[in-house]
């Protein structure tokens, strides 16, 4: 399954559809881009196994650089464009890419991050689908320093489709508790690009009904696992991609009716902006073709996707899976009405539950939550330490993320906790450890935790709480001074959204932040206010 089959029978077919624009990429335009510059990486010397990066918003070149990679056998590892220089020059690094793609968009970005990505033998660089010809200074929008022109590249390179297509694999990044983003590296699948062996396109034909007739509506940044593997799976089924520049609400009903779209996927921060849309605008929208809208990445509150429901119908599917593709749970809306806040029972790996010495747990009660797999499906790549902490101690092909729940007597999963207090934020995972190592050297903080509190937008917000130096006065003036303080050192939405002062932080006596009393003090007090 991939672009070169449907390109043979559906050429005029589009693949990917920019929604604000309309700028649109037909699936003989998919196939012959995507071969060549396939063409282009093998010239440069790129084999299997070899790994590339790409740096650029939501862009009909994504998915064309994507399947370069795939039917090249190579990893490809898209980058979120919203971290610091360094994040992302660590990323790059870290992932062993021995070439980098860049949009026009991120030139700055790119031009920051040459020298301390010593390993990228190969620079291209794209004029952003809709970006004028001359960028910066008058710069053409596609050229940079030390970057070829991805273009250029691409027409100089032949059509043909490579001799071999063995099959590629992305390798995504997943932020670690130290601060170190985690990259997830599968084992490459053992067979070409045109032979059946794909997991999620037949998955998605059997839950939702995808197919070549599907028109699915993608909001999220590409570069998330979600958007980048759903969206090849529609391609690889045939069917259409139509690709919002970016989330906004309105603009999202919009596409929704003006390209009929059959399937969508979103994350319950986006429920909540749309539901808070006027009544007027909500019901304008011709939502008569949309058949399947799935959500996922944070726990969705039930009000919200009882509201969801009302609005669209019984359409919406729920799915609990993780970047790490060990397994993967699926939950209609008729099951959830059934058992409300349940995401759902297996389809890919079987779910146990276990304490945390590794003992199974029975029915009803809260563990870690594991899904087995006959080989081991991920290694954090470099991190053995991390794989193996992510492995049961007993079965090393039963693996988790750290997430508590537990089973039913029909076995659908209910997540109770996350075991790492990782923050989910409009679907973006946050780990508080990377921004308490930014504080804990200031010379005005004591001690510091970072957690996620209860948001009705986001579903959680970051949020500190100091103990202040000896002596160091605390109020509104210091709390922006911490704020900007992290905004400074990592990507903005890292930081927190509020600052509180206390004149001692919970630790047991061995000092150990008991994060739990925090958490619930807020979510107590969030809850008394309404």
């Amino acid at each position: 399954m991939n672009p070169a089959m449907h390109a043979a029978v559906t050429p005029g077919r589009p693949a990917v559809v920019m929604a604000g624009s309309g700028a649109t990429l037909t699936y003989r335009e998919l196939d012959e881009r995507s071969a060549r510059f396939a063409n282009v990486l093998a010239a440069a010397g790129l084999r299997r196994e070899d790994g590339i990066a790409l740096l650029a918003e939501n862009d009909l070149h994504c998915f064309e650089v994507y399947w370069a990679a795939l039917r090249s056998g190579l990893y490809v590892t898209p980058v979120n464009w919203h971290l610091s220089p360094s994040e992302v020059a660590y990323i790059v690094d870290d992932c062993e890419a021995a070439a980098l793609i860049v949009s026009s968009h991120h030139r700055e970005l790119a031009a920051r991050i040459v020298g301390a990505t010593p390993r990228v033998r190969h620079r291209y660089i794209f004029a952003s689908t809709g970006e004028p010809a001359a960028g910066a200074a008058g710069q053409p929008s596609g050229q940079l320093d030390g970057h070829e022109d991805y273009e250029r590249a691409v027409a100089g390179a032949p059509a043909e489709r490579p001799e071999v297509e063995w099959a590629g694999a992305d390798m995504l990044y997943s932020s670690g508790t130290t601060g170190r983003p985690k990259g997830i590296r599968p084992p490459l699948p053992q067979h070409r690009i045109d032979r059946p062996g794909m997991i999620l396109p037949p998955m998605l034909q059997m839950q939702y009904g995808m197919g070549a007739d599907t028109v699915y509506l993608s909001p999220a940044p590409a570069y998330h696992a979600a958007p980048l593997r759903f969206g090849a799976a529609v391609q690889a089924l045939g069917g259409t991609v139509v690709m919002m520049e970016r989330f906004e609400p309105a603009a999202a009903l919009t596409a929704l009716e003006k390209y009929r779209v059959t399937h969508s996927q979103w994350v319950p921060t986006m429920f909540v902006r749309m539901l808070k849309l006027p009544a007027a605008e909500r019901e304008r929208s011709g939502l008569s073709a949309h058949r399947a809208a799935i959500h996922a990445a944070a726990p969705c509150p039930p009000d919200v996707k009882r509201a969801m429901i009302d609005w669209w119908g019984p359409i919406l599917h729920e799915y609990y899976a993780a970047t790490e593709a060990s397994g993967i749970t699926f939950v209609s809306s008729q099951e959830w009405l059934e058992r409300p806040g349940t995401v759902g029972r297996s389809a890919l790996g079987v779910v146990h539950i276990c304490a945390e010495d590794g003992r199974e747990l029975p029915t009803g009660e809260d563990g870690v939550v594991y899904f087995e797999r006959e080989a081991l499906p991920f290694t954090y790549h470099g991190d053995p330490a991390a794989t193996a902490a992510a492995q049961h101690p007993r079965h090393p092909t039963w693996t988790t993320v750290g997430d508590v729940g537990h089973l039913d007597a029909d076995g659908y999963l209910y997540l109770t906790d996350r075991a790492t207090f990782m923050i989910i934020s409009g679907g973006v995972n946050i780990y508080p450890q990377e921004i308490e190592n930014v504080l804990a050297l200031h010379p005005k903080i004591l001690d510091v935790a970072v957690i996620g509190i209860p948001d009705p937008d986001l579903g959680e917000r970051v949020h500190a709480v100091v103990e202040p130096a000896p002596g160091v006065e605390p109020g509104p003036g210091l709390a922006d001074e911490l704020i900007a303080c992290v905004r400074d050192r990592i990507a903005h939405y890292k930081a927190p959204r509020g600052v509180d002062f206390v004149d001692e932080l919970p630790r047991t006596p061995t000092g150990k932040l008991r994060k739990n009393l925090l958490r619930e003090h807020y979510r107590s007090a969030t809850a008394a206010t309404g």
